[in-house]
């Protein structure tokens, strides 16, 4: 039954987000905001509602590592699988204003959320200063799309701006929240009951079943929109996806959880550490050719397998453990770094160039 609940809320979630996606993205479209905007804004939030929906149900019930776990998890899993699969289908370019406003804001965010959890909780106060930046930062984002709307082509705006059309997105976007709210409430009983029956911890549980299911609408959105050659749209959603989760989805859960949430000493010590590592990983990738290129996606993916590996042998206690961190410190993460050097220069002599021969 357990495994029912968990494929029907996987596929409620799934299909409630594309929904609510088509719904939000027809809406934005007929009043002509950019794509870059779009896919930081609409697109963003709703292949963010999984977290938030999970998070928030978790939260009432009383199951905060799980929701915790949730979006560490799927902010990780957003940058090295999202991203990583995304470039190995298509070269991805990466938008000078992101690399200038949106990268720095993700960083910015996953520090302070780690400073706020630094004590091992995180209040209701901080819960609403987290959720109070990401009111100011999508006013900011509405304020900046306007500005760029005139650089949206005329074909691209929905001609159908009738009553009816509008009424229809609103109904999508309902049918989409509901499918949401029901696909949450099934994963979360579904995982908690996997968790018991497995002896696993909830922490683990949603660090990588959860996360992942909730980053499905990401991943299909992503590469929907690198296939399309949207690629605005392919890396806002997952900067904006998870500025989203650290502000919308933890100042949710610190909000909602009864007597605040408590946070495990391996998330301070790893995990969050690890998410802000990974957010500083696009530094370098990003603004070297303003590009992200197949060898890199592989690169991303790479760490993510390489993660998940860690997290299973941590939780089943096994006796590999140090050798595989032996490994991974000694000689997996040197010639990573290594090659990312070399990946880095060589990018940046194709861009000079390309800057000579043009001018």
């Amino acid at each position: 039954m357990a495994i029912l609940l968990f494929i029907a809320g996987l596929f409620f979630l799934i299909f409630g987000a594309d929904i609510l996606i088509r719904g939000a993205s027809r809406l934005a479209l007929s009043i002509g905001i950019t794509p870059l905007v779009i896919g930081l804004t609409v697109v963003s939030f709703g292949t963010s509602a999984p977290e938030l929906a999970v998070s928030a149900q978790a939260a009432l019930a009383n199951q905060a590592n799980l929701s915790v776990g949730n979006v560490i998890g799927s902010n990780i899993f957003n940058i090295l699988v999202v991203l990583g699969i995304s470039a190995l289908i298509a070269p991805l370019l990466v938008s000078p204003s992101l690399i200038r406003r949106d990268i720095p804001i993700m960083i910015s965010v996953s520090v302070i959320a780690y400073i706020f959890m630094f004590n091992e909780k995180l209040s209701f106060v901080e819960g609403v200063i987290l959720f109070s930046i990401l009111i100011v930062y999508l006013l900011f984002l509405i304020k900046q799309s306007r500005r760029e709307q005139s650089d949206v082509k005329p074909d691209e705006v929905e001609s159908s701006n009738s009553k009816i059309g509008i009424l229809k997105y609103i109904g999508f976007i309902i049918v989409g929240l509901i499918m949401l709210t029901l696909g949450s409430n099934w994963l979360v009983d579904s995982s908690i009951k996997f968790a018991k029956y497995f002896e696993v911890s909830e922490l683990i549980i949603g660090l990588t079943i959860v996360a992942i299911g909730t980053s499905l609408p990401e991943v299909v959105t992503s590469v929907i929109a690198t296939i399309r050659g949207e690629r605005d749209i392919a890396v806002g959603n997952v900067i904006g996806s998870n500025i989203f989760n650290i502000l919308g989805v933890f100042g949710v859960v610190g909000i909602f959880s009864p007597h605040g949430v408590d946070v495990f000493p391996n998330v301070i010590q790893f995990d969050l550490p690890f998410m802000i590592v990974v957010a500083l990983l696009c530094i370098p990738i990003f603004i070297s050719g303003h590009t992200i290129n197949r060898w890199e996606g592989l690169l991303l993916f790479s760490i993510y397998i390489i993660y998940t590996a860690y997290l299973i042998l941590k939780e089943t206690e096994s006796t590999m453990l140090p050798q595989f961190y032996s490994l991974v410190c000694y000689f997996v993460i040197p010639i990573f770094f290594l090659f990312l050097i070399i990946d880095i220069i060589l990018k940046n002599k194709l861009k000079l160039k390309n800057t000579t021969s043009d001018s």
